[in-house]
């Protein structure tokens, strides 16, 4: 059998053309070395961060106050408010492609979207279809209560009441807890609102609620305030093209710059 006959025939180009450049380099040096290379050899150029001109976010602004289709084609929201500012650290413009949350992550397959701004938790399932950017909030459980009580941690809560509301992580959190501590008096609520109500009356000593609800309360409400310290954590982040690792880096740069100059801390108490 020849050599020719062992080798595949898809094989044979690439050979002629390594043949070739070992043949000009031999005959006329570097140059033909570096014409093979451009003309046949040189891989083809890197995509553009933002191929389209713009920065094309998606979203579901079905979920308030993150975002919210104001029935007009306007949308507003945290996330919003956040893809905008991010749009203005990259110099490019912005342009919303409202969906449903079922169609988010398939705009990103499809090139439909260039990142997905959408109070999205980072999910490990996902890996292979988005690259997530650090967090931006965190709806983890926070506990709320009276100011001045000594209450920074469920490890102040032994022999006192707390108020979850049912069938939450938190009502979940408290049980674990239960477990721990000596005596925990779990009072259980049907909402994250009369959970902290509870507290208010002084039926119980704190709540152990989400960090959106919890804000979103004492937005309207006085005479209560967060522990420094979530219970538990449940991060927020930007999805973005999982091979777009440009634009990734570029998100992240313009999230910390945003948390450093306050931006995003202004943001959030403008909807939380």
């Amino acid at each position: 059998m020849s050599i020719r006959q062992r080798l595949p025939l898809s094989r044979w180009p690439a050979i002629g053309l390594a043949v070739l450049a070992l043949a000009g380099a031999l005959l006329f040096g570097r140059p033909v070395l570096r014409w093979v290379w451009v003309t046949f050899i040189r891989p083809p150029a890197e995509k553009p961060m933002l191929p389209y001109g713009e920065l094309r976010v998606g979203v579901d602004a079905s979920y308030p106050p993150f975002a919210v289709d104001t029935g007009n084609g306007q949308l507003i929201g945290l996330d919003i408010d956040l893809a905008r500012a991010v749009a203005d650290r990259l110099s490019v413009p912005v342009r919303f492609i409202n969906m449903g949350y079922d169609g988010l992550y398939d705009a990103l397959r499809a090139d439909q979207a260039d990142a997905l701004f959408s109070a999205l938790r980072i999910d490990p399932l996902r890996l292979h279809e988005a690259r997530y950017t650090a967090p931006y909030f965190d709806a983890g459980q926070v506990l709320v209560r009276p100011p001045d009580t000594g209450i920074d941690s469920l490890k102040d809560m032994d022999g006192r009441r707390l108020a979850v509301e049912f069938g939450t992580e938190g009502d979940l959190e408290a049980r674990r807890w239960e477990r721990r501590l000596h005596a925990l008096n779990i009072l259980v609520y049907e909402t994250a609102a009369a959970a902290l109500d509870a507290v208010r009356a002084g039926e119980a000593d704190a709540a152990l609620v989400d960090a959106i609800s919890a804000r979103l309360w004492l937005r309207d409400h006085d005479g209560l305030a967060l522990a420094p310290e979530y219970v538990t954590s449940d991060p927020y982040a930007v999805a973005v093209q999982v091979g777009n690792v440009k634009l990734w880096e570029a998100i992240n740069t313009a999230l910390a710059a945003l948390a450093e100059d306050g931006t995003l801390d202004a943001i959030i108490a403008r909807w939380l």
